[in-house]
């Protein structure tokens, strides 16, 4: 007799960009504005300076509020600006 064995299947581990900013505006419906600071170096003379992006991050319960600090990843896209959702 032959034995069958289950193999199990494992979905592959997406891989999921993440970010952690701070909240500066909470105005829309289950919408916040989160602001990402990052350092860049200037290749030539070394000098280091920030650069912000703004980011429209999915809240479904409006729990974060102004100056809060988030931390998101991306996800399927929810409207036409929104492709992240908050995790803490």
């Amino acid at each position: 007799m032959s034995v069958k064995s289950e193999a199990k299947i494992e979905a592959p581990s997406i891989i999921r960009k993440k970010f952690s900013g701070v909240v500066v505006s909470d105005k829309s419906d289950k919408t916040i504005v989160v602001k990402v600071e990052r350092v860049k170096i200037n290749p030539k003379y070394k000098k280091r300076y920030t650069v912000s992006s703004r980011y429209k991050v999915h809240d479904p319960k409006n729990e974060f509020k102004t100056g809060d600090k988030v931390t998101f990843v991306e996800c399927r896209p929810l409207s036409k600006d929104k492709r992240w959702r908050v995790i803490k």
